[in-house]
């Protein structure tokens, strides 16, 4: 593709993603890429400043989600942002340090209905770009590894976790989460080539910011979108207590320290927003550069970003 060609498609993309939220009287706001906090995700790296002008240091935003839920508590109504994040270490075939990320929030919505949106957009965008979508799949992620890795993710144990990321070529003892990680990645994710598919139902463990749902066994209302065997987009129907958000926070903290990660201090400007009070909503963010990548049968996120990191 050259480069008129990408920049004339990518800018179809981003008009087609515009008219879908102007048709449905989302907002489009732009929040600030510098942050005075990072993320505490154990698994998630932010690039930290060395200097600011009260020395505090600040970090890239590895995503708007905190400024966007500190503007739903005050009101804001639906949501929406279009623009660039960062994440240090993330660089390869389907990464890159700086991405253009699409995040949107629906108060009243639950998981169900936004899940139902992502994909009213999806089909949009493919329309717009004339690529063509298989039809969509749904399963759980204990399904998801049933028939993909034949193993059960709420009941396997963790030997024999890292027995299978041995066979894959991992060395070392890894913990429950980061070896689910690798199976997916590594053996599971290539069988998901030619695609659509909608995951849902993840264990508890893996939360995030989502609210955990009664049953058995409990799960987390997230899900996952998948696309030709890559992971688009990662939606929650948002957590909004503010003292199990501050709990979360302190495990991923002490999560980080184990695996000799920075310690990142937690957001207090969004705990005192959930404290204000946060509206029951769901939220979503989309790779867009990703889902570029998937419609338009590429294979590397090189080839379509007018400038790939090794070009900066």
């Amino acid at each position: 593709m050259n480069i008129q060609s990408l920049l004339g498609t990518r800018a179809k993309l981003f008009r087609s993603l515009r008219d879908f939220f102007a048709d449905k009287g989302v907002l489009e706001v732009a929040t600030p890429i510098l942050a005075r906090s990072g993320t505490t995700d154990p698994a998630i790296e932010s690039f930290r400043t060395e200097s600011t002008p009260d020395q505090a240091g600040t970090w890239l935003r590895t995503s708007p989600e905190f400024f966007h839920k500190r503007l739903l508590a005050a009101g804001s109504g639906p949501i929406y942002e279009l623009g660039p994040v960062f994440r240090s270490g993330e660089l390869g075939a389907r990464h890159n340090p700086e991405f253009t990320m699409l995040e949107w929030y629906r108060p009243g919505f639950d998981e169900a209905k936004l899940i139902a949106e992502v994909l009213e957009l999806v089909a949009q965008v493919a329309r717009a770009l004339g690529a063509n979508l298989p039809p969509v799949m749904r399963m759980s992620y204990r399904e998801l590894y049933q028939r993909y890795a034949e193993l059960d993710p709420f009941t396997c144990k963790l030997a024999a976790l890292n027995a299978r990321c041995a066979q894959l070529g991992c060395m070392g003892e890894l913990e429950f989460d980061e070896a689910l990680d690798l199976i997916r990645s590594l053996e599971i994710e290539p069988q998901l080539r030619g695609l659509f598919l909608v995951l849902t139902d993840f264990p508890p463990a893996q939360a995030a910011l989502a609210q955990i749902k009664d049953g058995s066994p409990p799960t987390a209302a997230r899900f996952e979108l998948y696309l030709d065997g890559l992971e688009l987009a990662n939606g929650y129907h948002e957590l909004t207590d503010p003292i199990e958000q501050a709990r979360r926070f302190q495990a991923d903290l002490q999560l980080r320290s184990m695996r000799g990660k920075d310690h990142v201090p937690p957001d207090q400007h969004f705990l005192a927003a959930l404290k204000q009070g946060l509206p029951d909503c769901s939220g979503v963010a989309m790779g867009v550069d990703r889902l570029l990548l998937a419609l338009t049968g590429k294979t590397r996120l090189a080839e379509v970003l007018p400038f790939p990191f090794e070009q900066v």
